[in-house]
């Protein structure tokens, strides 16, 4: 693995786990009125978009940072929905 892969996937992980603590307190607290419906739907199409992106680069930390992030986000988005 070059440096330049190594440093997108170092990104990678830091942006994806900086839903976790949202994720988890949605869960923990079973309440999610402060996320935003707006926000949410619109950060999950950038995501969708890039993955795509990623997909079409064939460029591995795109493609692992906006699924699991498309994925943590989902589960934020059906917490709501589920908590409201």
């Amino acid at each position: 693995m070059n440096f330049i892969t190594i440093l997108g996937l170092a990104a990678a992980t830091l942006t994806t786990i900086a839903f976790l603590p949202q994720m988890w307190q949605t869960w923990r607290t079973k309440s999610a009125k402060d996320v935003s419906y707006v926000m949410l739907i619109t950060f999950m199409g950038g995501l969708f978009l890039w993955l795509i992106y990623g997909i079409y680069l064939q460029a591995l930390p795109i493609i692992l940072a906006n699924g699991t992030t498309l994925f943590l986000n989902s589960i934020i988005l059906w917490l709501k929905i589920k908590y409201r």
